[in-house]
């Protein structure tokens, strides 16, 4: 394992971050905010609490996971395009690197990225709403695991695109929205009974459900469940990261 490569790539993303702070991490943060403001304080001191827990407590893992996948998905996509639209992607392919170094220093840095950004969005939460949370490992472990998994999805998108309105596509226009109507600001239980089931063919359910409940306790759908889903895909983004190097997809042209 080339311990120096994947260091100097996973530092490289990461002084990008530090050159952009107002909009990898300054932005997302205060966009969440509002929403806390908003819908937790504002409008959730008016609501019933759910399950027990006050609106504005219950919506927090939701937009957490909202903000998450985003910047998951958008950090690792452009770290990969940018060296394909300038063309240093080159050098890295043809330098003494495996395809698992290089997406080790790609996808670690932008998992550190939204794994540091989740962190200061559950303190800045913290201001605005009182919370608990009673699985702290689990919290972490979800945190981790989705950080990981949507940063080798947003890594695939990166390889995928070939102009940067389509870097916007997928997170906008299908992940966006499935984690809006994945229960980040409900439960699925309200939902008529028609509708729940379709609903648990939304992926982004397993996730805010397996993360509500490292904070509550609660849950739409089982624990296991929950992590199920996400080692299935976190198993077919390596299984698509690993065809995409085998075959050169869109890498060599």
């Amino acid at each position: 394992m080339n311990l120096y490569a994947i260091r100097a790539i996973y530092r490289f993303e990461m002084a990008r971050t530090f050159r952009t702070l107002m909009q990898s991490i300054a932005s997302p943060v205060i966009s969440t905010s509002l929403y806390f403001v908003v819908f937790g304080s504002a409008i959730g001191s008016r609501m019933v609490a759910i399950d027990g827990i006050s609106y504005g407590a219950f919506i927090i893992p939701g937009l957490i996971m909202l903000s998450l996948l985003n910047e998951s998905i958008s950090n690792a996509s452009f770290g990969i395009y940018m060296p394909k639209y300038s063309g240093t992607i080159y050098e890295v392919l043809s330098a003494p690197l495996s395809y698992v170094e290089i997406v080790i220093g790609h996808v670690g840095a932008a998992a550190t990225k939204s794994i540091v950004l989740g962190l200061i969005m559950l303190v800045t939460a913290r201001l605005f709403i009182p919370f608990e949370i009673v699985h702290p490992v689990w919290m972490v472990t979800f945190l981790v695991l989705t950080a990981v998994t949507f940063s080798l999805f947003g890594f695939i998108i990166g390889i995928w695109a070939d102009g940067f309105e389509k870097l916007q596509i997928i997170p906008m226009m299908i992940v966006t929205p499935l984690t809006f109507l994945g229960g980040s600001f409900y439960s699925i239980d309200m939902l008529p009974p028609f509708w729940q089931k379709v609903t648990l063919f939304n992926p982004v359910v397993y996730l805010v459900s397996g993360f509500r409940w490292a904070f509550y306790g609660v849950a739409d759908v089982s624990l296991f469940a929950s992590v199920g889903m996400t080692l299935v895909f976190l198993i077919l983004c390596m299984l698509g990261v690993r065809w995409i190097f085998r075959t050169g997809y869109r890498l060599k042209n």
